[in-house]
């Protein structure tokens, strides 16, 4: 058995070894072509792949045919993310339920409207009998996002409709998933936590009463407490997550998925594959990881040259998790400033003064001011890079107690209300066609041997 094992490692590393030998683009093709790496022209600018109305995102303008730096805009439905912001906190309301209106039916709610989709919300965030114990419990996940898509992959088989594209149906479901998200990720961390890490198993059912972020909370929390300032904080961050345009990673892939004519399971389900990656929702995780390796290296989180001389090694590829990237700096759009890093960074402050955390949040700051300094010292880099909505997220998140895990989990309770808006308005407007961009064979033609001649 011992040998039966060994072979078959040997012949993967043989199969390997064929790969890259038969596997081989080179790199002038790229530019031979014209490709559009990353579905990017060469100023680093997007493809245009479609038009929406839903969100946003404003990092540069152009002027004669050139990208000039401005600050960062974030706008949902036109309406400026951090207008939305002032607004609901001026009023001392939770964000989370008006911004999913805005999102999903591209106006303002009215007192009487945010009242009835409140209600609706909470009538169905209430899981499918027997949904935790067969979906969630009976396969428990080491990761919690592959958890969440094997979930709404399942959902499909709950509903009485599943493939009706009618717009009332449409919204029914869209209303269901970003209701049962949250109940879904706050099952499946407690199951992971049982079965993975010897807890005790604490499934709470949502309560009455409370909204989104107050039931997460709630939920994930042992003994139920939380203050009015986490779970407010929790909302913000919440709202910030909500969408970010029709291009980003995890928008689009629902998109595709959603042009083929696919149910709204499968296409939300490939959006949470998307932004499990470390290079779409995964990177609050990856700026966590960082500030790990910073805090246990540098012993003094106040001597800028030292933090200085300990960045330039992670961009040198001597520490940290190698890659040569400081997680949390710069954006594929924006340029001076990222608006939600900047809404976060401002609450973030507060709460690091109130939970005696106020020197780390200090360091995050030494890291947002020299990093533009240290690209352009060690990878001559001469861009515009701004801190992005990561570097403080996942402070925020730990400053809340909320374990690592949940980090991009969170990012999808969010999301799922951008991803079903876009993918409403994918298959509700009838000029939209089946995404199928191209791609160019640069393989040379070949003849077929028979078996005994290869």
């Amino acid at each position: 058995m011992y040998r039966e094992k060994d072979r078959s490692i040997d012949f993967i590393e043989n199969l390997c070894q064929a790969y890259q030998k038969y596997n081989q683009i080179d790199p002038a093709c790229y530019e031979k072509w014209d490709v559009k790496r990353g579905l990017r022209n060469a100023d680093g600018t997007g493809v245009m792949a479609g038009l929406t109305q839903i969100a946003n995102v404003l990092g540069y303008y152009v002027q004669d045919g050139e990208r000039h730096p401005m600050e960062g805009q974030l706008l949902y439905r036109g309406i400026d993310v951090a207008d939305l912001i002032q607004g609901f906190l001026n009023e001392n309301r939770f964000g989370f339920e008006e911004t999913a209106y805005l999102l999903l039916m591209g106006a303002l709610p009215n007192q009487d409207q945010l009242e009835e989709f409140e209600h609706l919300l909470a009538s169905r965030r209430a899981l499918p009998p027997m949904f935790t114990e067969d979906m969630i419990l009976k396969a428990p996940s080491p990761d919690l996002m592959n958890k969440l898509a094997r979930s709404v992959l399942s959902l499909y088989s709950y509903d009485s409709c599943p493939d009706d594209i009618a717009l009332t149906n449409q919204l029914r479901q869209a209303i269901e998933l970003i209701a049962r998200v949250p109940i879904v990720v706050a099952h499946a961390f407690s199951a992971k936590r049982h079965y993975y890490d010897n807890e005790s198993l604490y499934l709470h059912r949502p309560q009455k009463g409370l909204g989104v972020a107050e039931n997460f909370l709630y939920s994930v929390r042992h003994d139920h407490q939380f203050t009015d300032q986490e779970a407010k904080l929790l909302d913000l961050c919440l709202v910030l997550h909500m969408d970010h345009g029709g291009g980003n990673n995890s928008a689009f892939a629902c998109r595709v998925l959603s042009s083929s004519g696919t149910d709204i399971y499968a296409a939300i389900a490939a959006a949470v594959g998307a932004l499990k990656g470390p290079r779409h929702g995964g990177a609050n995780k990856k700026v966590m990881e960082m500030f790990r390796y910073i805090e246990q290296d540098v012993t003094d989180w106040k001597d800028e040259d030292a933090i200085r001389d300990y960045l330039g090694k992670i961009l040198r590829k001597e520490t940290g998790d190698r890659s040569g990237l400081i997680y949390g700096m710069g954006h594929a759009i924006y340029t001076l400033s990222d608006p939600r890093a900047v809404l976060l960074k401002r609450f973030a402050r507060g709460l690091a003064e109130s939970k005696g955390m106020l020197e780390e949040f200090q360091l995050m700051e030494a890291v947002e001011r020299l990093t533009p300094e240290v690209l352009r010292t060690v990878k001559k880099e001469q861009k515009v890079v701004c801190a992005n909505v990561d570097l403080y997220s996942g402070f925020v998140y730990k400053m809340l107690g909320i374990p690592t895990e949940l980090y991009t989990p969170l990012f999808a309770v969010a999301r799922i209300v951008g991803w079903c808006a876009h993918r409403i308005e994918e298959v509700y407007y009838p000029g939209n066609k089946i995404i199928r961009p191209a791609y160019k064979a640069v393989v040379p033609t070949g003849t077929y041997l028979p078996l005994c001649q290869r």
